[in-house]
């Protein structure tokens, strides 16, 4: 059996593409390569990997997707360099998306930032952004109930941002921004649905943290995020063990 066989075998859910981009980034961290600089080139990367040409190229293509590498034309493939406020390249350096401990630790980052902000919310928010939070919880639900992935993620995405703005802390703003960022990653690689079996218990949910914002109650704000977050994180271990083992 060939490499490009075993690692698209149906067992394992993955077709050789998406472990190929895994083992582009795990090059990357093992090359010690820094945002900005050039890589090997994709003949280069296919003999490393002992794949085909092909499987590398569409690998390169979500990492590109997903703003890891960058390809320019005649010139090469280079680590991104793109910095944001927050030094968005220097998190994506050591962010494995297909490392589920690198995400099980991105969603207790998230629960950190994202507790706190719905605290500061509570305290702060204006009724804009109130209208605001309230309107994307009203688009998740929506999504939900007319089953449309698209939908349903532009509103859980207004909706976490929502709430960061309402803190009036920008730095948490950027910091809500970069980790769902991060965490889209995972999902395009593969490692879970978009909405998933948490869906329905989502909605709920982002009502009842919109409530304790809503009627300015800090320690309720927060402990409804908590919540949220922790059955996302065990909606998203039950989907990986779906696709995983298929049960």
């Amino acid at each position: 059996m060939t490499h490009d066989e075993e690692v698209a075998s149906p067992a394992r859910y993955r077709p050789g593409y998406e472990v190929a981009a895994e083992r582009i980034l795990h090059l990357i961290a093992e090359l010690r390569l820094r945002p900005g600089d050039r890589m090997p080139t994709e003949n280069e990367l296919a003999a490393r990997l002992g794949t085909s040409r092909t499987v590398v190229r569409e690998a390169v293509k979500i990492l590109s997707a997903i703003g890891r590498i960058r390809a320019h034309k005649g010139r090469g493939l280079y680590v991104s360099d793109d910095e944001g406020m927050l030094g968005t390249a220097r998190w994506g350096a050591f962010f494995l998306p297909t490392d589920l401990d690198h995400v099980y630790k991105l969603f207790e980052f998230r629960r950190i930032q994202e507790t706190a902000a719905g605290r500061l919310a509570a305290g702060n928010a204006t009724p804009a952004e109130l209208r605001a939070i309230e309107s994307a919880a009203e688009t998740c639900r929506q999504g939900h109930l007319t089953g449309q992935t698209a939908l349903f993620d532009r509103g859980d995405d207004e909706f976490h941002l929502g709430i960061a703005t309402a803190s009036h802390n920008q730095f948490l703003v950027s910091a809500v921004r970069e980790a769902r960022r991060l965490q889209r990653q995972s999902n395009i690689m593969g490692m879970c649905g978009s909405i998933g079996g948490h869906a329905a218990g989502a909605v709920e949910e982002h009502a009842a943290i919109y409530r304790a914002i809503r009627d300015g109650d800090p320690d309720a704000a927060a402990a409804a995020v908590a919540v949220h977050l922790d059955n996302t994180l065990d909606d998203y271990r039950r989907e990986i063990q779906r696709r995983v083992f298929g049960h």
